[in-house]
């Protein structure tokens, strides 16, 4: 979303954004880092370029490898800004949607904190470690404190138009790639990768290798009449989710998009509720981070109308077995 009356402020945003980068660039900034390798998975614009089902995807490869995964997140959206260890029982208000999607799905221990070299120091306390442990470092791109020792960057053709934050939703500017390893492009959007390659190929420390995502929502695994259906969504890109629904055949009667990390109050849930009985639908639709964030008595009302269900999604790998050898050859430390 482009706020035109915002842009006389982009170049103060800008220029902060590169004197902080130089800093770290020139070395007068230090990261601190942690004693096992860290990947981070990061973007460039404010959300929506599908982090949380690629975390998922390599924390699920990376245990099939032998290796020992432990997930670090900021946590967006929770009520404490404490540093602990998600408990996949637990709720979003306590941990955030995507730290608890991520405890519950990946199998691997999640620990969140604004400060993630604080949660990763968290982590080795609490865990006992092997030499096979590997950090997945959520939302990474940005956290300059921390060291990685892979930068993976998930890319958007959304990102090649848009602006620096506030009028635009670009946190860095293109030529922050320069900083990548890896850039992930879903399949639809491979063709993209010279149009990135374009913008900074001043740099001379070598191009990223390019990893091919696809991305599915996983319709067959509900138990729902979907054709008259009404959808919600409360992420980056609700239009999207909503498109994918149409596009695997879905009848949606009616769609309701809120903001990213929404948390709905009585009369959100008020209007999803009359919306699917005026129309007559047959089942409640939205995302598995928006039904994480519905509280009981939100789950409650809707259940009670009609079945609801959170729609998986799921991404692949294109080549997965060639990006396991790309991750950990990056991941061997000099000793």
């Amino acid at each position: 979303m482009k706020r035109q009356f915002l842009r006389p402020l982009n170049p103060l945003y800008s220029i902060a954004t590169a004197i902080r980068n130089r800093a770290y660039d020139a070395q007068f900034l230090h990261p601190r880092t942690l004693p096992h390798p860290v990947i981070s998975v990061g973007n460039l614009s404010t959300g929506g370029t599908g982090k949380t089902p690629l975390i998922l995807a390599l924390a699920k490869l990376l245990t099939e490898a032998g290796r020992q995964p432990i997930i670090l997140s900021r946590g967006y959206g929770r009520n404490s800004q404490a540093t602990f260890r998600v408990d996949p029982a637990g709720t979003a208000a306590q941990f955030g949607d995507e730290p608890l999607l991520l405890a519950r799905d990946s199998g691997a221990p999640v620990y969140v904190g604004a400060d993630r070299v604080r949660a990763g120091v968290l982590a080795t306390r609490e865990l006992s470690l092997g030499p096979n442990a590997i950090f997945l470092l959520d939302d990474g791109l940005q956290h300059r404190q921390l060291a990685r020792d892979v930068n993976i960057v998930l890319l958007s053709p959304r990102d090649l138009n848009d602006r620096p934050l506030p009028a635009g939703n670009l946190r860095e500017p293109l030529s922050s790639l320069s900083r990548a390893d890896i850039l992930v492009l879903r399949e639809e959007d491979a063709a993209l990768a010279p149009q990135f390659f374009k913008r900074f190929q001043h740099v001379t420390c070598g191009r990223p290798v390019v990893w091919i995502v696809k991305r599915s929502l996983q319709l067959d695994q509900l138990s729902l009449p979907l054709d008259r259906a009404v959808a919600f969504a409360g992420i980056a890109h609700p239009a999207e989710f909503f498109a994918a629904l149409r596009a695997r055949g879905v009848t949606l009667l009616g769609t309701h998009a809120f903001p990213d990390h929404h948390r709905f109050a009585f009369a959100d849930i008020a209007r999803i509720l009359y919306t699917s009985q005026a129309s007559k639908a047959t089942a409640l639709l939205t995302t598995e981070k928006d039904f994480l964030r519905l509280d009981t008595a939100a789950r409650k009302s809707l259940a009670a109308a009609l079945p609801l269900a959170a729609v998986p999604l799921h991404t692949e790998l294109a080549d997965a077995s060639l990006y396991l050898k790309q991750i950990l050859a990056l991941c061997v430390r000099q000793s």
